[in-house]
């Protein structure tokens, strides 16, 4: 029988990898990578179903926001200088009259000047007229809901504007609501009281990103002559009527594009330097 003891040792060594099934694992981070794009497609899609027009509108002015806040804080607590966003509407339906947030473009208040001049006592009547600063208002509790008023470097700024539950135009047009004439035939009586030129502005709130074409200078400028029209059905002289402007979209006073508070006319006392 032979030796074998001599015979050369071979040792066969064997290589494992493991997951080179199927080309190896990158092919899972590929495939997770799809798999939440997917799902945040799916998200996106949702959330553009469940939300309505004006939380989408404030969700785009969140990442790409057009009206900056005020970098100087004031002495409240709250944002914006110490104002409260909701403010204006606060206001409003106390039946005081209020001052809307400030934009570029609008006037700010100032106090009268010269109370004892004939020019500022008969602006300050008209307002109390309006408002019932000095007791009664000429006008109802239903329309003082809509009128704001103040006094600014250029006159009497005497504001009217939609509310959620009354309009002041058919929607979409410039044909007045009963509401707007009733506000126009006294707006027309307290004018009467002084003889101060008068401006008529027009403003509407945003339209849809949808629309292809916009309709907010022609609508703005329509409703703005409408009002005028009015003003001198119920009696304003024609010859005081110093300009009749429509602004669009572009002089919110509320921070939300669609707001209905952004839709509103402004009938303004003009001082006689302006």
């Amino acid at each position: 029988m032979a030796d074998n003891s001599n015979a050369p040792v071979i040792i066969k060594r064997k290589k494992v990898v493991g997951g080179d099934g199927h080309h190896g694992g990158a092919w899972k981070i590929a495939y997770a990578d799809f798999v939440t794009a997917m799902m945040a497609f799916f998200l996106l899609m949702w959330l553009i179903n469940a939300t309505t027009e004006q939380q989408r509108l404030g969700i785009a002015e969140f990442f790409n926001p057009s009206v900056p806040l005020n970098k100087i804080s004031g002495g409240g607590s709250a944002m914006f200088g110490g104002d409260n966003v909701l403010e204006e509407r606060i206001l409003a339906y106390s039946g005081t009259g209020g001052l809307p947030t400030s934009l570029k473009g609008q006037p700010e208040a100032v106090e009268f000047q010269q109370p004892g001049s004939g020019q500022e006592d008969g602006l300050k009547e008209v307002q109390d007229l309006l408002i019932g600063g000095g007791g009664e208002s000429l006008l109802s509790d239903n329309m003082l809901k809509h009128v704001v008023t103040r006094v600014t470097d250029e006159g009497l700024v005497i504001e009217i504007f939609d509310a959620d539950n009354a309009r002041l135009f058919v929607q979409g047009t410039s044909e007045p609501m009963p509401l707007l004439l009733d506000i126009a035939e006294v707006l027309s009586e307290v004018s009467g009281l002084v003889s101060n030129n008068v401006a008529v502005e027009g403003h509407v709130r945003s339209e849809l990103i949808t629309v292809r074409e916009t309709q907010a200078w022609p609508l703005s400028s329509n409703r703005a002559n409408a009002m005028r029209e009015l003003l001198t059905i119920f009696g304003l002289e024609e010859n005081r009527i110093a300009r009749v402007t429509g602004h669009a979209d572009r002089e919110m006073v509320s921070n939300i594009p669609r707001d209905l508070r952004n839709n509103r006319i402004e009938i303004i006392l003009l001082r006689s330097d302006q």
